[in-house]
């Protein structure tokens, strides 16, 4: 995306991540920040219950994976000395990102056909929690809300015990998988511009990303007319003991998800010295095993959980069927898998030590990684406007005015 330059006005997560995307894809990020507060989620000190950062560092992951490879400028919308100046970008710009409601935008005149009226050829791109239309239009909203409460996810994880629902895995969870999806839709949106010359309006809402990876669940409760029923216990596919999580020995657990039971039942009780159970006619078909569950699953939960992980992960890597060991944020970021195939990367920060972040997950041509960091707050007003030919008479006025940083 060399060439193409993108103006964002977004702050927190969702949005901004779509831009960070774009500009680990080569593209010129502006980001438009409040000239006196910047983005809000510079303010979070505290996230998950540990430091945003570690002391003495001015390095934060919050801040630095939804906004790295970008440029900032700190701008007020809301005034009329600072007009001319985000005219000038608008006209300059491929795209226009947004995360403001509508009335808000109505009120800044950055909705479409505001930014429509400075540069027709403008690709326009609102990222909300319930979209552009409907009651909730103007209602803020987090991924929390949005993506994971009300997007059904919640619900889905929810025990049927009746026990409340989990709260999200990580933090911005639903705001990463929604930044990526407004990402596809301009790749897609420049592609279609460039072909028919028509610009498009896209418009992304966290709750429709909730229901986009709910769809399962969705379109069987729209054939039934109800919700399908809970699933309790280990696995979402009873019958079939190959599935589900079980527990080692050291407390860790594995996931199967062999989804050909009989394919695998033999191999898997050689491997795991279940020999007497390989040919056993209880399992030997799939009404038989679906009938004969539970005591396949407790063969199965004894055999793993008289070993540890490790022990376990050596014998699952001579079958053929899938599984996976569960691991935490701390075992995803040393992934062999992720390590080799470039998406833990490095990145250099404003102090020049070396860190690392989680890559985007799309890979082009083999290539590394190359991420950027994320700009200190307004770092680069002063060089953006310069290149639009505000000279340094016009800097000083507009700081002045307090419609720049």
């Amino acid at each position: 995306m060399k060439g193409v330059r993108v103006l964002e006005a977004a702050q927190f997560t969702f949005v901004p991540s779509a831009g960070a995307v774009l500009a680990d894809w080569g593209a010129d990020v502006i980001k438009i920040e409040n000239p006196v507060t910047g983005d809000a989620q510079r303010g979070l000190v505290t996230v998950l219950g540990r430091a945003a950062s570690k002391p003495g560092e001015p390095f934060a992951p919050v801040m630095e994976a939804p906004n790295r490879g970008k440029r900032s400028i700190g701008l007020s919308l809301a005034l009329s000395q600072s007009r001319p100046v985000f005219e000038e970008l608008v006209r300059s710009s491929d795209v226009f990102l947004t995360s403001h409601l509508p009335e808000t935008r109505v009120k800044l005149r950055i909705d479409v056909e505001d930014v429509r009226r400075i540069n027709p050829d403008i690709i326009y791109v609102a990222g909300s929690g319930f979209g552009s239309h409907g009651p909730d239009r103007n209602t803020g909203a987090y991924d929390a809300t949005a993506f994971w409460a009300r997007g059904g996810s919640a619900d889905g994880v929810a025990h049927a015990e009746g026990r409340e629902p989990a709260f999200m895995p990580a933090g911005a969870y639903g705001d990463n998988i929604g930044g990526f999806t407004i990402a596809g839709a301009v790749a897609a949106a420049l592609f279609g511009r460039q072909t028919t010359g028509e610009p498009s309006i896209i418009d992304v809402s966290l709750l429709a990303v909730g229901a986009w990876a709910m769809q399962f669940d969705v379109n069987l409760a729209l054939l039934y007319g109800c919700p399908p029923p809970k699933v309790g216990g280990r696995t979402q596919a009873p019958g079939n003991p190959l599935t589900g999580v079980y527990r080692c020995a050291d407390g860790r657990y594995v996931q199967l998800s062999m989804l050909q039971p009989t394919r695998y039942w033999p191999e898997f009780c050689r491997v795991f010295g279940l020999d007497a159970l390989s040919q056993d006619p209880r399992f030997a078909s799939l009404p038989s095993l679906a009938a004969n569950a539970d005591e396949a699953v407790r063969a199965i939960a004894g055999a793993i959980g008289s070993r540890t992980v490790a022990e376990c992960q050596r014998l699952l890597e001579l079958l053929g069927g899938q599984w996976a060991v569960v691991q935490d944020a701390w075992d995803v970021a040393n992934d062999e898998a992720l390590i080799a195939n470039g998406r833990i990367a490095d990145i250099v920060d404003a102090q020049g030590y070396r860190q690392k972040l989680v890559a985007n997950p799309v890979q082009f041509d083999s290539a590394p990684a190359d991420l950027t960091r994320a700009p200190m707050f307004a770092e680069h007003t002063d060089e953006v406007l310069r290149e639009l030919g505000i000279d340094d008479v016009g800097l000083i006025e507009l700081k002045y005015d307090g419609a720049i940083t």
